[in-house]
Order: C-alpha cells, then structure tokens, then sequence
C-alpha cells in the first residue's frame, strides 16, 4: 500500500517537473525573442548642443516612430565639451556643435583641424541651422534693462549680474565678441563681480529663469523654449552668424542609418518643427565660417 502511494507521488512529481520544464522553456524563448528584438535595433549615438535639446528630441521621437529599427540616444552638453569628449575616444555617430568652430576643430578639410584630427565624414556635413545671440531677462525684468547698450552702462556701473557662458561654451565665445564689440573689459568685470557664468546654455538660461542673473545672454531659442523675454538681439556685426553645423563621424559603426538621420534633418518635418522655436534652416551644402 505504501509502495502504491510512493509509485503515484512519484508520478505526479513527474508530471509537474514536466510542465514546469516545458513552461520554463516557453519563457525562455519569450525573453530570447524579446531580447533578438531589441538588439535588431540599431544604436545611433547623437552628439548635440545643449540649445537642441527640445528640437532634436522632438525630430527623433518622429524618426523612430517612422524608423522603429532605430534607436538615437543623445548626449546635449556644451560644443566644447562634446568636441573633447570625441577626440578622448568617446564613440559618436552623428555630431552637432552650436558653432563651426568646434567642428572645424575635427574636421581634416576645415583647414582649422588641430594636426592629425580627422574625425569627420565631410561629404556629410552640412551647415543646417543659424540662431541668434539675445539678451534674455527674468519675468518681470526687475532691473529694467532694456537693450544691450543699457546693459554696458550697468555693468560699468555694477549694478546687475549678468549671466554668460564660459569661453569653452560656443554661447560664451559669441558673448566675448559682443563684449569686444562695445569695448568691456571681461577682467575687469570678473573684479567687479557683475558676472556669473555657465557651462553650457541651459544653465545660463536656468540662472536667468530662476531670478539668480538679472540678465543672461542666450540664444533666441533657449529663451522661447523656457518662456523667458529677450530684450535685444545681437547683429551679425556683433557677433558674427551663428551657425549649427551638423555631420557623421569616421568612427561611426552605422553610417548608412547616421546619414539618413542627416538627410532627415533637412526635411519639411523638421524643418516645421526647427522653425517652431525660431532657429532658421540654412541647408547650405558646404562648411563656411
């Protein structure tokens, strides 16, 4: 009797090990499947400037719905610091500075490479965006600046913090040349303690947005993406253009889908959606200062 009860627990034990293995199997191959899936998807590594975030983010959310085999990861930070994370060895297929000098840098046909830089593909390199230097105030403007002019006075004065980008910051290296322009002295002004400086746009923008800066040069985009009020707006006599050139990298494992990317760029979509926020669409097909 005894061994009649074993030999059936021994069988309903066979059984269940049985559906527990083909079930095991069948989530196996669930997860399997998931993970084939996921790895079919081709990683594109997009290097931007910190002034793209909200445009290319919303470019690529319409170009993986279109391509969902494609996968863009971004990383936004200042042109200079992207630039020097490229050339540390840092893997990239698509770069995009808010300035063509940071490309220039890495591209062996700008004639403004540094010796033996050659990272860029230049048949894909395309000037495609122009923005423009402003100065933005928090809302309300408390301290009543009204324009650049009026802005020189009150740094002379020491009466506003001002807030800039550092010189390896693209938003910096324009702000150096408008303060060239009307004749300040940046030294001078570190003494005085009129500026307060930023490592890359977004938190220029923030300091002004939060009322920490009682002004802050930025670009016209930056200020419309945080809602802020921009008060005057820099000349190309000031500043010169600024100019977003944008290209696949040499290094790039997926250059077939990282020019399609490029070339999705210039569409009508993004264009509209460029546009938007005021940048200009250029489509130039060649580098220029």
């Amino acid at each position: 009797m005894i061994m009649k009860n074993l030999k059936k627990a021994s069988g309903i034990f066979s059984v269940l090990g049985l559906s527990l293995i083909l079930f095991s199997g069948c989530g196996d191959e669930s997860a399997v499947a998931g993970s084939q899936e996921k790895s079919q998807k081709t990683r594109i590594t997009f290097f931007a400037a910190a002034s793209m975030t909200e445009t290319l983010s919303s470019v690529a959310e319409k170009y993986q719905k279109e391509h969902p085999d494609v996968d863009i990861v971004f990383s936004f930070d200042s042109s200079g610091t992207l630039k020097t994370q490229i050339v540390e060895g840092a893997y990239c297929d698509i770069f995009m500075s808010a300035s063509t000098k940071q490309m220039n840098e890495l591209d062996k046909n700008s004639g403004k490479a540094a010796p033996g830089a050659d990272y860029v593909l230049s048949d894909t390199r395309v000037n495609l965006l122009e923005n423009k230097v402003v100065l933005a105030v928090p809302d309300g403007n408390p301290k009543n600046i009204g324009s650049f002019a009026e802005l020189v006075n009150s740094l002379n004065g020491g009466r506003v913090l001002l807030a800039i980008g550092n010189s390896d910051v693209p938003v910096g290296q324009y702000t150096q040349k408008l303060f060239a322009y009307y004749g300040l002295n940046m030294d001078d002004l570190y003494r005085s303690k009129t500026l307060t400086v930023g490592n890359n746009v977004k938190e220029i923008t923030t300091q002004v947005k939060e009322g920490v800066a009682d002004a802050g040069i930025i670009y016209s985009t930056d200020a419309y993406s945080a809602g802020l009020t921009f008060v005057d707006t820099a000349n190309t006599e000031m500043v010169g253009k600024v100019v977003y050139p944008v290209a696949v990298l040499k290094q790039s494992k997926h250059q077939k889908e990282a020019r399609d990317i490029v070339n999705y760029l210039k569409n009508d979509e993004s264009r509209r959606i460029f546009e938007s926020v005021g940048f200009t669409v250029l489509n130039l097909d060649s580098p220029s200062e």
